[in-house]
């Protein structure tokens, strides 16, 4: 009797697991008129970095005359450099990385919303500018709402063996944006 009840809480929980992929996967939102080409990969062994910089004749405040940069990470990392390009008004769709992105506008203009914010205030960024995009739970979105092409070079960090980019469906606090 015992061994039954076992199965069949076993059975069940694969059903509800079964069930939560698929409906997370009807839900997402697809890339449309995006293409993402990986440049280069590479995987790093656990590593500790930090820099840091004393900016000489700097017109501002002390406190901002210091410059950090810490990384680290536990357990092997994979290294992306990715070249995104969006037709006018294509879109990657809502997603994320297990890990954050630093992003460089090429050519035209990108305009990033972002699943934190209340607001669903687009983030307009267009050649020449840099982003952060932090990864993990952070869900974005990143659209070509101009009339020619834009790219982009993005690099990332992840845990290695890790999916790259994780689909997710449109928030509620940005329900036209796709």
């Amino acid at each position: 009797m015992r061994q039954r009840w076992m199965w069949s809480v076993l059975f069940s929980a694969a059903i509800v697991f079964t069930a939560l992929v698929y409906a997370g996967k009807v839900s997402a939102t697809a890339a449309n008129g995006f293409v993402g080409t990986t440049l280069a990969k590479g995987t790093l062994g656990a590593f500790e970095v930090f820099n840091h910089s004393i900016l000489p004749k700097s017109t501002r405040h002390d406190d901002d005359k210091l410059w950090l940069s810490m990384q680290k990470t536990k357990g092997s990392s994979d290294l992306y450099v990715q070249s995104n390009v969006w037709q006018p008004g294509g879109t990657t769709g809502w997603h994320s990385h297990p890990g954050h992105s630093l992003i460089i506008v090429t050519e035209g203009t990108v305009t990033d919303y972002e699943s934190d914010d209340p607001e669903c205030k687009p983030q307009v960024y267009t050649q020449g500018m840099s982003f952060v995009d932090p990864g993990g739970r952070h869900v974005h979105i990143i659209r070509n709402e101009g009339t020619v092409e834009a790219a982009t070079i993005a690099v990332q960090l992840i845990p290695a063996g890790a999916t790259r980019r994780i689909d997710a469906a449109a928030p509620a606090n940005c329900p036209n944006i796709q």
